[in-house]
Order: structure tokens, then sequence, then C-alpha cells
């Protein structure tokens, strides 16, 4: 505790008014100040010391009890919009992708729903033609190139279960 007592005198030494008045004191005084701010206050009173020392001893518990608890991230919704009959075999494949990248997703017919098709044909900025179209989030991604590239580019897994 010599060590701890030192490190206080010091303290009290540079931090007290006296000699403040006198600039051969003032001076040097200001400058072990700074000096003692910029290498992180390790010149501090006795209660600072206490306080320091409980923090060091709750942190090694904290380490020592540390159990780690593995959260399981939840995807962001995947939507598939599509119309019946038409490009079967691009949703067929944005299928068979989306499973294959194990990649829960829904689809959803808009064939007779003018409001939704009307909805993806604007958001994704397409034409009726260009269905399926992939939402992630929320988000328009497009229709199988476009989703291949989503991937390839990261922006997938990073849409999907958030910045990492």
């Amino acid at each position: 505790m010599v060590k701890g007592t030192l490190r206080a005198t010091l303290h009290r030494a540079i931090t007290s008014p006296w000699g403040d008045g006198l600039a051969p004191i003032r001076i040097p005084k200001d400058l072990l100040r700074r000096v003692n701010v910029t290498f992180g206050q390790p010149l501090c009173s006795k209660e600072e010391l206490v306080k320091r020392q409980e923090a060091k001893e709750r942190l090694a518990q904290l380490r020592a009890t540390k159990t780690r608890k593995s959260v399981a991230r939840e995807q962001a919704p995947v939507m598939v919009y599509f119309e019946k009959d038409r490009n079967a075999r691009l949703l067929g494949r944005i299928e068979e992708f989306l499973g294959s990248e194990s990649i829960a997703f829904t689809k959803l017919d808009v064939s007779g729903d003018e409001a939704t098709k009307a909805f993806v044909v604007r958001e994704a900025r397409c034409k009726e033609d260009d269905l399926p179209i992939v939402f992630v989030a929320g988000n328009a991604v497009g229709g199988y190139n476009e989703l291949v590239d989503f991937n390839v580019s990261g922006k997938l897994k990073k849409a999907l279960f958030g910045e990492n």
C-alpha cells in the first residue's frame, strides 16, 4: 500500500492550491497536472484508488463467471412475389437458390391482386414481365440475377441479419 500512499500524496501535492501564487511553483505543478491527465491520471486520491481496485476486482469476477450465451439472430423476412404462370423457371431458380443458402422465404402469388402487383412493380422499379421479384426486409432486391449479385457482394447476409 506504500505505492498507493505515494500516489495519493503526489496527487495531493499537484492539486493543492499551495504555491500557486508563485510562478516557479505554479508552472511545474501545472505541467505535472497535464502530464498526469495525459497518462490517464496514475496519480489520484485514496478514494479513487479504492474505486479502481474495487472495479478491477469486479472485472476479474465477471471474467471468471463469463458465460457466453449464443444468441441466434433472427433473419429478416424474405418475400418472393410472383405471378401464377409467368416465369416459372426463374421462380424455381430463386427457390432453389434461397433453399441452398438456407434462407427462409415466403412466396406470394400476385395474380388477380392488382394493388399488390402495382406495389411490387413500383417499389422494384420493374415491369410486370420481370416477376418474380425478391424483397429482403421490405427492400426490393430484384429478380434471380440481382439476387445472386446481392449475395456475391455480401449484402444479402447483411440485409438478412443486420450489420456485424
